[in-house]
């Protein structure tokens, strides 16, 4: 049962609602096939810009174009018939100034059919959060680690520890104000997760957070052990399907060699000739 309780398409109020009830269950899904097993089973699906890394096999998500956000977002839309579908706004597109962000932004929901964008940053973001919602772009805000500004970090770090947690605090406080619908937190300590949680009016969607946080969110390929550049620490695998599938086409390639494949059921018998010397 989704978070609503409903079966038809969930919406960002809907989510809003959710805040501090049945936890919001989120993936990310790049492609048609896997929306549609995604679909059934959670309240919201993120086509994340990580299919830069995911699929795409890039170094990190700066790479990552608005036309390919478009393309993998039209996939996605086609398998969903339930979930709610937010699209990243990718790194480039939308820090410029408010007016950059609506014009790319209003052409992601155009061309894709999603609900709401996502962007990543908190109090420097607040201006252009408030001039989308303001537009009719919901917005699904991210702080803590922002993986867009991984190369300011030094790399994949936790965000928010000791006196830095106040700065992640007035991130989250942000863009709730500003009128984001839910705000990710990643890679933060646990019990400032919890303290975000209980303090802003809007869901949290936790990666690396807490268990406390509204909801929760995974790459869909990490956690079906299809991802193996790396492995963090906040990823359950819930499967080895690249196992499977490497032992699969190994399988595939022997038979091959060997001629087994393809067998006799798989080939199509010559057609019968009848009596007037025409095929049946």
């Amino acid at each position: 049962m989704s978070v609503t309780g409903r079966k038809e398409l969930i919406t960002p109020p809907g989510i809003v609602a959710a805040k501090g009830k049945l936890p919001i269950v989120c993936l990310t899904a790049y492609t048609t096939p896997v929306a549609t097993l995604v679909d059934p089973h959670c309240d919201l699906v993120l086509v994340g810009d990580s299919v830069g890394m995911v699929l795409h096999g890039m170094p990190s998500t700066l790479g990552v174009t608005l036309d390919m956000m478009i393309l993998h977002g039209q996939a996605v839309r086609r398998g969903l018939k339930q979930a709610l579908m937010v699209v990243d706004m990718p790194f480039g597109s939308y820090e410029e100034s408010p007016e950059q962000a609506f014009r790319n932004a209003a052409r992601v929901m155009a061309e894709t059919g999603c609900a709401a964008v996502k962007l990543e940053g908190g109090e420097v973001m607040a201006p252009t959060i408030r001039h989308l919602t303001a537009r009719g772009i919901p917005i699904m805000a991210h702080v803590g680690l922002t993986p867009q500004a991984v190369n300011a970090f030094g790399g994949y770090r936790v965000q928010g520890k000791g006196t830095d947690a106040e700065r992640v605090i007035r991130d989250a406080a942000a863009v709730a104000e500003a009128g984001a619908f839910s705000v990710v937190l990643e890679k933060v300590p646990e019990t400032l997760a919890r303290r975000i949680t209980g303090e802003v009016a809007i869901p949290t969607i936790g990666i690396g957070a807490s268990p406390a946080c509204d909801g929760q969110i995974l790459v869909v390929d990490d956690m079906l052990g299809m991802f193996d550049a790396f492995r963090p620490k906040f990823v359950k695998r819930y499967a080895e399907l690249a196992q499977l599938a490497g032992s699969a086409i190994e399988t595939y390639a022997r038979e091959v060699r060997t001629r087994r494949f393809p067998g006799p059921e798989h080939v199509f018998a010559e057609a019968r000739q009848t009596t007037e010397g025409g095929s049946s």
